[in-house]
C-alpha cells in the first residue's frame, strides 16, 4: 500500500507521507512501536489525522490485544486509536481530536458518528468491503429468555415492562437508551439505529410468564426503553402480537411511543380502554418541523402524533402527551404551544422529562449539536448544566428527571401553570385495572402463543 494514497490535507499541511509503518514480523513490530509512538504523539499535540499509523501483512500473526498489553506505550494509546484486521494485514487508525470535523452527517440518521461501546475501548473488526452514503437498518430475530423486565426506580410511575426491540429505527439523538446497545457488543451511535434485533418469540415467552403460579399481576408498560411503534414493527409486528396476548387475558398496559402506527392497534387499545386496561402516552418534542427532521430522522411528524392523539381519544383511549426531552434553549420556548395543540387533539393529561444525557449520549448530543446548531450549541450546553449542578447529567432518583436551579424551577412552574389553564392532569399514570385478569394456559416452549400467529404463518405460505 502507497502511504501517499492515504494523504490528506488538514490544516493547510500533507501529513499523509510517511505515515506507513511496514513491519515484516512480531519482533520488528514491537521494535517499531517506539518510532510509530512519538509520530502518534506529535500528531496528537497538532490535533492531526494520521490515516495510516502502523500496517502489519496478516503472515505475521500480530496478537493486537496482547501487544497492546505488553507494550507500556500501547497501553496509554487514546481511545482515537482504533485497532483494525483486514484481509491482507493489521492497521492502527488515528482519527482527529477535533470532534466538529470528525464526522458527517448521514442523511436520515440522528448521530453522525459510530463510537465504541464502554465495555469494548479498543475496537477488533473486520473489513467487509462496503462503502455507501448511509448504512440501511437491518432487523435480526432473537429469541428472548424472559420478556418482562423489572425495575424499582421510585422516579418512574411502573414496575413492568416490556421491549419487543433493541435499537430503534427512529435515531433520535438524544435518546436515553443508547447505552443499552453496548450490551449487545454494538455501539450506542449509529449500530443503535441501523443494527436492531426483534423478540420473535415475544408473545409466546409472554404467555408462559403470565401463567406462572407466582405471577402478580399489575400494569406492563410497553416502549420503557425503545420504540414499539418504529418503523420497523409494520413488518415485524412483535408489539401486535405482545398485545393479543394482554388482551386474551385482561391484563392492563400502558403504551408509550411516538409512532403514529400505534393507531393501528386500536381495535385491540379500544376494546382495552373500554375495560379500564389501557391508556396511552405519545411522546411530542416539538411542532418545529425543521428541529424534529435533524433531532428525531426517522420518527412521525408532530402533526401525524397529533393526528394519533386525536384518533385514539376519538376511541375513548386515555391519551397523555409527554414533552421529552425538553432541551434549555432548543425547544423549551414551545413548551406551552404544545400542551395547547395536544390539548386541542384530545390529550388528558401532560408530562415532561428534562433532556438526560447518561454515558455515551452525552458525547452523541454535543457533537450533534455542534454540527447542527454550532452557533447555539455552547449555550444549550450550559443551560443544560445549569439544571445539573454543573455537570452534564445527574442520574440521582428524584433529580434525573426534572433537574434542578433556577431554570429548572421556571420550567416547571411554566409546566404547571399552563397544565391548570388547560384542565390537563399532570403525569404519565393512568389508573387501570388488574382484577379482571385471566391468566393464559401455560404452553410448553416452542409452541405458538396464539391462534392468530398459526394463522398468520400460514397465510404467508398461501401467499407463497
Amino acid at each position: 500500500m502507497n502511504a501517499g494514497q492515504n494523504s490528506r490535507m488538514l490544516r493547510g499541511r500533507n501529513i499523509g507521507q510517511g505515515t506507513c509503518q511496514h513491519v515484516q514480523g512480531m519482533h520488528d513490530a514491537v521494535m517499531k512501536i517506539d518510532a510509530i509512538w512519538e509520530i502518534a504523539r506529535r500528531g496528537a499535540k497538532n490535533k492531526f489525522a494520521l490515516p495510516q499509523l502502523w500496517y502489519a501483512p496478516a503472515s505475521t500473526g500480530l496478537d493486537t490485544n496482547s501487544t497492546r498489553r505488553n507494550h507500556p506505550h500501547l497501553q496509554c494509546w487514546p481511545s482515537e486509536y482504533t485497532v483494525r484486521i483486514y484481509s491482507d494485514g493489521l492497521r492502527v487508525l488515528m482519527a482527529t481530536t477535533d470532534t466538529t470535523s470528525r464526522h458527517t452527517p448521514r442523511k436520515g440518521r440522528g448521530t453522525a458518528s459510530n463510537p465504541h461501546n464502554r465495555y469494548q475501548p479498543h475496537t477488533t473488526a473486520w473489513d467487509d468491503g462496503i462503502d455507501g452514503p448511509s448504512p440501511v437498518t437491518e432487523c435480526r430475530a432473537t429469541q428472548a429468555r424472559s420478556i418482562i423486565a423489572r425495575n424499582n426506580s421510585p422516579d418512574i410511575p411502573f414496575q413492568q415492562s416490556i421491549n419487543p426491540y433493541q435499537g430503534c429505527e427512529h435515531g433520535c439523538v438524544y435518546c436515553y437508551a443508547r447505552p443499552t446497545h453496548a450490551w449487545l457488543d454494538l455501539s450506542p451511535g449509529l449500530d443503535f439505529e441501523t443494527r436492531l434485533t426483534y423478540k420473535a418469540n415475544a408473545a409466546e415467552q409472554l404467555a408462559r410468564e403470565l401463567a406462572q403460579p407466582t405471577y402478580r399481576c399489575q400494569s406492563i408498560t410497553l416502549g420503557a426503553n425503545t420504540d414499539p411503534y418504529q418503523p420497523v414493527e409494520k413488518t415485524h409486528r412483535t408489539t401486535r402480537a405482545v398485545l393479543e396476548v394482554l388482551h386474551r387475558a385482561r391484563h392492563p398496559v400502558a403504551v408509550i411511543t411516538k409512532g403514529a402506527l400505534v393507531t393501528r392497534d386500536i381495535d385491540l387499545l379500544a376494546e382495552m380502554a373500554e375495560q379500564g386496561l389501557c391508556s396511552v402516552a405519545i411522546s411530542l418534542t416539538t411542532l418545529n418541523a425543521d428541529l424534529k427532521r435533524r433531532m428525531e430522522p426517522r420518527a412521525a411528524s408532530a402533526q401525524a402524533r397529533l393526528a394519533a392523539i386525536a384518533a385514539l381519544r376519538e376511541a375513548g383511549i386515555p391519551v397523555t402527551v409527554l414533552f421529552a426531552p425538553v432541551i434549555p434553549g432548543l425547544n423549551d420556548v414551545e413548551l406551552e404551544q404544545l400542551l395547547e395543540r395536544a390539548h386541542e387533539a384530545g390529550a388528558q393529561a401532560a408530562s415532561y422529562i428534562l433532556l438526560r444525557l447518561p454515558l455515551e449520549v452525552r458525547g452523541l448530543f454535543h457533537e450533534w449539536l455542534h454540527q447542527q446548531y454550532p452557533q447555539r450549541a455552547d449555550h444549550v450546553i450550559s443551560l443544560l448544566r445549569q439544571c445539573r449542578d454543573g455537570a452534564d447529567n445527574d442520574s440521582r432518583f428524584g433529580h434525573r428527571m426534572r433537574g434542578s436551579g433556577t431554570f429548572a424551577d421556571l420550567l416547571a412552574q411554566r409546566f404547571r401553570l399552563r397544565c391548570a389553564r388547560l384542565g390537563l392532569n399532570q403525569g404519565e399514570a393512568h389508573t387501570l385495572r388488574t382484577d379482571l385478569f385471566v391468566p393464559p394456559q401455560s404452553q410448553p416452549r416452542g409452541t405458538p402463543a396464539s391462534a392468530a400467529q398459526r394463522d398468520l404463518f400460514a397465510d404467508g405460505q398461501a401467499a407463497q
